[in-house]
């Protein structure tokens, strides 16, 4: 039953008639309805604000510290004609949210969430997710695509990219229509708009499931035997200078992040990328990312600059996330000065990635010779891994294979360490010296 509150008013035998009605909170009023306060000649009578902790003012004051246990009015409440409260009901309203609470509240929820490719977002199995269409929806799983009954707005595409591209910092618009960025979970997302595409946004985000694995956890996996997991662990503890090669998707990221993973804990790692995906288990490394030019065409960060900056920061082993262009040059002459390091590149085989080596160097400029790229190639690289994937979606360690530092016709000769059959699921020993790749 709700309290009641009554004000105390003096029967009529016990009191002038002339004497008025005070109540808390109100100035008392004169016979003639005029204030006490009011002066002859001030025509314009002082307003007085009711006190905070008097019924009737639901405003508290600002930081006032008791409100909230305070009972606020009802609105039931009856008073006379000349201003006396005579009763009041006070109950403790239920809190309701408010409008803009509400809508803050559902903009945080979506901001932290991945809208509706969320789902995908956390099934561990789902390896990468690629939007055609607002109506098209791709998924990968073990390798395999698969199309989602997933169907979106273009308008909600477009506010999700916006989203995301606020952690990654990049930039989306008509002057660079395609951006490359990384998500706050590690994932890679590249988006490409019209007018570079026929008509609806391209979406790609690319999930690192396996990233951050061992050498042994990726042979407990079967991406290679434990005979070829003991040799690539020795030749980082022996600062030789791996690359690794593959197609698109076949791992390469995943394999060069273990690789780094296996240096020494004294070792002072510098990692070079277009965009952050590495994240080596080592205790002193140091990641850099290239930066695109702004709108007036200024303050791009390539990633030969990085290379060169990295070098002044007294790192004992470089690596760079892929060589594609002119950077190899640099990549080069850093690790043939005696630097460790690691890269990686597209190739369709171990051959074909020294080649595809000693050919990226010439974009560097017209004075650059392959008779110079050639014997420089031979001397800085030691070994190739080469990493693909089969028609079930396994991926696996296809090839390891020597730099052997002999040149014949213009090209540096190779030599296969382990080769993998897929007709008995094993690897065959090469034609390659294992003990000559440690005699540098």
């Amino acid at each position: 039953m709700p309290i009641t509150r009554r004000s105390i008013i003096p029967s009529s035998n016990k009191r002038s008639p002339q004497r008025p009605i005070i109540q808390r909170g109100v100035r008392p009023e004169s016979l003639d309805g005029r204030s006490a306060s009011h002066q002859p000649g001030n025509d314009q009578p002082r307003h007085v604000q009711p006190r905070n902790d008097q019924p009737g003012n639901d405003r508290p004051a600002s930081g006032h510290p008791s409100w909230g246990n305070q009972p606020v009015l009802s609105g039931n409440h009856n008073s006379h004609r000349d201003g006396r409260l005579t009763s009041t009901t006070f109950e403790k309203p239920e809190r309701v949210a408010s409008k803009e609470e509400m809508r803050a509240a559902k903009a945080n929820q979506e901001f932290n969430y991945f809208g509706p490719l969320q789902n995908f977002m956390e099934d561990e199995t789902v390896e990468e997710i690629w939007l055609n269409n607002p109506g098209r929806i791709f998924i990968a799983r073990s390798g395999v695509s698969q199309l989602t009954n997933l169907v979106m707005t273009a308008e909600e595409i477009r506010t999700l990219i916006e989203r995301l591209l606020m952690w990654g910092g990049r930039r989306l618009d008509l002057s660079n229509p395609f951006v490359d960025a990384r998500l706050p979970d590690g994932s890679r997302l590249h988006v490409a708009i019209p007018q570079v595409t026929a008509e609806h946004w391209a979406v790609n985000i690319r999930k690192h499931l396996m990233r951050g694995k061992s050498l042994d956890e990726l042979m407990n996996m079967g991406v290679c035997s434990e005979e070829v997991s003991r040799f690539l662990n020795s030749a980082v503890i022996a600062n030789l200078n791996i690359l690794v090669s593959g197609s698109t998707g076949a791992g390469k990221t995943t394999l060069l992040n273990s690789l780094v993973s296996a240096v020494p804990a004294k070792s002072r790692v510098l990692t070079v990328e277009e965009v952050f995906e590495l994240k080596p288990r080592v205790p002193d490394c140091i990641a850099l990312q290239t930066r695109p030019a702004n709108l007036q065409g200024e303050g791009e960060i390539p990633l030969r600059r990085l290379i060169k900056e990295a070098l002044r920061m007294r790192p004992t082993h470089l690596v760079v996330g892929e060589i594609r262009e002119a950077e190899s040059l640099d990549l080069l002459i850093a690790l043939n000065s005696g630097l460790p390091g690691m890269a990686t590149i597209h190739a369709n085989s171990a051959r074909d990635a020294v080649d595809k080596l000693q050919i990226l160097p010439l974009l560097a400029g017209e004075n650059i010779s392959h008779l110079f790229i050639a014997p420089m190639v031979s001397s800085s690289i030691d070994l190739v891994v080469h990493v693909g994937m089969d028609s079930q979606g396994r991926r696996r360690i296809r090839e390891v294979s020597h730099v052997s530092g002999r040149i014949e016709g213009g090209r540096v000769e190779v030599e296969p360490l382990f080769i993998f059959q897929d007709e008995s699921d094993s690897y065959k020993r090469g034609l390659g010296d294992l003990e000559r790749v440690f005699i540098k």
